[in-house]
């Protein structure tokens, strides 16, 4: 596959060594410790019987090197059987191999790859029999299509095992519906309706794999480090917990493929176990750097032993009390200028200036003491077209540069929905762009609340959506808000201080999503549940102040 088949797909390779950290506490381990609490033939018998019976899948298989690894330390198990068996039985005989690739299952929506993964598990028999001397014959050849099949995993039926195991694809939120369609994504969400709809697509994976579990199956996948967090924690790990426990995780690492992000790697029981479990982090954003391993008695669901925030509660006060907001998206670049540009424009209308403003990013807000918008923006809301026909060269930059870019992509839209619909007349179809292409003129999200408010003031607060640190800041209302900005509606210093507290600094590094390992990514629910209400009340004060201390 190439690179732009694999980012659609986000679809990654997996090293060896990241394998094992699921393959050694889900199957290795488990068979491990069941052997060397055998210590009779009988009890050996029954095992053999039971490792006979085991089975295991991977919902996303690609080319089979999970199963692979999977069949290896299966065989390996299987030795360590037979070994201690013949030892207590004190046999001379040597035992047949019985472990073989038909207990191994496969799902992968690439029938190329599942053809490999098949030729892959094949060649795992042959490997195994020479690296161990196994008593057991290669032919005939295992046939495997029944075993491993191109489907679509999540909409598909899965084979009964005892253990799932794997790396489904990654895939944001933010880019599921580019690159999965609308209409695909409109019946994953219809069917898996209990996970939010901000989760990433990873998750949905993680939560079928443990409703297809058996009673004490276990399981090992590997996710983006956002499934620790927020929306896709709920969706996933926080459901897994409910049932299950966690016994050996990953919270962070990077990942040592081509793609430039974090991973945590999970590995569960679909039970309650009692006894130590290991968490592993690694510190940094390098393969080198070095790692941390803490042995705990309960593993919760955001992978942390910091502040627990995962099962925090909604504050309707805080909720309700419209201090919080994400910024404008213009939606095209043609909306945006340059201060040249914009200072042509204002000089040749005066009148242009009500609809040009200094327009703020996450990076200004960074770079710069003060903070120094580099850019205007182009915002004619609330006007109708006939009104922002009035401002003569803003008008024509928009119609010139944004009409035909959103006449197009509702064109596309239009013909991808009546594809849907000529598949599934029931189809939901998406009207995104048509949308935009019917108030052309106007930003994508103006955000009209949020301007209404700061219009008001004479400044307000904001803090940069992806940042290592929360950095708050007083900005002028004449100035624009970009949406990778979070904007807080409010004037006064009380409200600047409780944001830039040391318990707010808590919630929002133990709340926050990140990208990588160490970057905060700050959305609306970092701030629903702490956020300072406005005109607080003398017992909140007291709760805030106490809770402090």
């Amino acid at each position: 596959m190439d690179e732009k088949e694999r980012h659609a797909g986000g679809i990654h390779f997996t090293s060896e060594n990241d394998i094992m950290k699921i393959i050694r506490p889900t199957i290795s381990k488990f068979w491990e410790d069941k052997i060397e609490a055998a210590n009779t033939v009988k009890e050996l018998e029954f095992l053999r019987t039971e490792m006979r019976n085991y089975q295991v899948l991977d919902p996303a298989c690609g080319s089979g090197n999970f199963l692979y690894m999977a069949y290896q330390e299966l065989k390996l198990a299987e030795q360590l059987l037979l070994d201690k068996l013949a030892e207590i039985s004190q046999s001379s005989q040597l035992e047949m191999g019985f472990v073989t690739p038909l207990q191994f299952y496969g799902i992968d929506n690439n029938s190329f790859a599942v053809e490999l993964a098949r030729v892959t598990l094949t060649i795992a028999r042959k490997v195994a029999i020479d690296k161990l001397g196994i008593n057991e014959t290669v032919l005939p050849l295992d046939t495997l299509n029944k075993n491993i099949v191109c489907k679509d995993a999540l909409f598909s039926k899965w084979p009964q095992v005892n253990a799932i195991i794997g790396n489904p694809p990654f895939q944001s939120k933010n880019k599921m519906q580019v690159e999965l369609g609308r209409s695909y994504i409109n019946q994953l969400r219809e069917k898996y309706s209990e996970v939010p709809g901000r989760a990433d697509y990873c998750v949905y994976w993680f939560r079928k794999s443990h409703d297809e579990l058996p009673e004490n199956g276990r399981a090992g996948l590997v996710g983006t480090n956002t499934i620790r967090q927020n929306y896709s924690r709920e969706g996933g790990l926080d459901y897994i917990i409910n049932s299950g426990t966690i016994t050996e995780a990953v919270s962070s690492q990077p990942w040592s493929g081509d793609a430039v992000v974090h991973v945590s790697i999970v590995n569960w029981v679909k039970a309650k176990v009692t006894g130590k479990k290991k968490l592993y982090n690694q510190i940094g954003d390098q393969e080198s750097n070095p790692w941390e391993m803490m042995e705990l008695d309960y593993i919760n669901s955001a992978l942390s032993t910091g502040f627990d925030v995962t099962q925090a509660q909604q504050l309707k006060v805080n909720s309700d009390s419209q201090s919080c907001y994400q910024g404008q998206s213009h939606g095209h670049e043609g909306f945006l200028l340059t201060p040249a540009e914009a200072t042509e424009m204002i000089v040749s209308s005066s009148k242009n200036s009500e609809v040009i403003f200094p327009y703020l990013t996450g990076d200004n807000l960074l770079s710069s003491i003060p903070p120094q918008p580099q850019r205007y923006v182009i915002d004619f809301h609330p006007r109708k077209i006939e009104e922002a026909k009035k401002y003569k060269l803003p008008f024509e930059r928009i119609k010139e540069l944004v009409l035909p870019t959103r006449e197009s992509a509702a064109e596309i839209e239009i013909k991808r929905n009546e594809a849907a619909r000529k598949k599934n007349p029931k189809a939901k179809v998406n009207r995104h762009h048509q949308n935009f292409l019917a108030k052309w003129w106007l930003l994508s999200y103006p955000r009209p609340e949020l301007i209404g408010k700061i219009e008001k003031l004479s400044r307000y607060i904001v803090c940069s959506r992806v940042t290592k640190r929360p950095i708050f800041a007083f900005i002028n209302s004449d100035i624009r808000p970009r949406d990778a900005l979070q904007v807080f509606p409010l004037s006064d210093d009380y409200s600047f201080g409780i944001l830039q507290s040391s318990i707010h600094w808590l919630w929002f590094t133990e709340r926050c999503s990140t990208l990588k390992g160490d970057f905060p990514y700050t959305s609306n629910s970092v701030f629903d549940t702490f956020l300072w209400p406005q005109n607080p009340t003398s017992e909140q004060v007291i709760n805030v102040e106490n809770a402090a201390v």
